[in-house]
């Protein structure tokens, strides 16, 4: 069975971007910042329930995502977060031993070579900003000192499945196809920054990669709305 592990997300990988580059508008920058190889942590601004869809696909490799138990729970999406190895979060309020065991499925998968995907804020954002990053990302970087690929995710905000105006997918769609950028940094060391100011220094960085995405945004859309005043003259 786990050799039909890698071909069925690397199949799921594909098909996932193809249907994000449906629903987006979606570049990706920074592809090459992941390793080719090997264990890596990517962590990532929280906007929306498509985050991980969009970042899925837009990885060159398969992500495991971690996420919030109660929604790894959910009857009608289990099957899919067993299938693409997405692993639950636990409560630590709810079972003394959950974050334990949590970092433990971290750890495993790191140390299988596999690379890791994290929303640092730990919850969506409820004003699009960058929300602070919580320190459980210095107690796993503490368990295996791996490649830390920042990446800021950008375009989102404003979207049905985001908290803009309201509660997500408590409203209609308002946009189609909107313009969506992914921007992957260059990958970090945990020695690069000191143990106390690791997670604000990622935070800083993904922060940057954000506005980077949302500037290059801001000008397609105007290099498009020139576009379409020239044609009408």
């Amino acid at each position: 069975m786990k050799r039909l592990v890698k071909p069925v997300r690397f199949v799921l990988r594909h098909a996932i971007y193809i249907t994000m580059r449906a629903s987006y508008r979606l570049r990706v920058h920074g592809r090459e910042h992941l390793p080719a190889r090997g264990a890596a942590l990517v962590v990532c601004n929280h906007v929306s329930f498509m985050d991980a869809l969009v970042l899925g696909g837009a990885s060159p490799r398969p992500l495991r995502f971690v996420m919030d138990q109660p929604i790894y729970d959910s009857p009608w999406l289990k099957w899919w977060f067993l299938l693409v190895g997405a692993i639950p979060v636990e409560s630590e309020r709810r079972t003394p031993a959950g974050l334990r065991r949590t970092l433990g499925k971290i750890s495993e998968a790191l140390r299988d070579g596999e690379v890791v995907m994290i929303f640092p804020e730990g919850r969506l954002t409820p004003d699009g900003e960058v929300q602070a990053f919580r320190r459980g990302l210095e107690t796993m970087l503490s368990r295996d000192n791996v490649p830390v690929v920042p990446a800021g995710l950008a375009g989102l905000w404003g979207s049905w499945a985001s908290r803009c105006n309201g509660p997500a997918f408590k409203k209609w769609p308002r946009r189609f196809r909107a313009r969506v950028q992914v921007t992957f940094g260059p990958p970090i060391l945990a020695q690069e920054a000191q143990d106390t100011a690791l997670r604000h220094y990622l935070q800083a960085r993904v922060v940057a990669l954000k506005a980077a995405g949302e500037q290059d945004i801001a000008r397609r859309e105007q290099a498009g709305e020139k576009s379409v005043q020239s044609r009408n003259k």
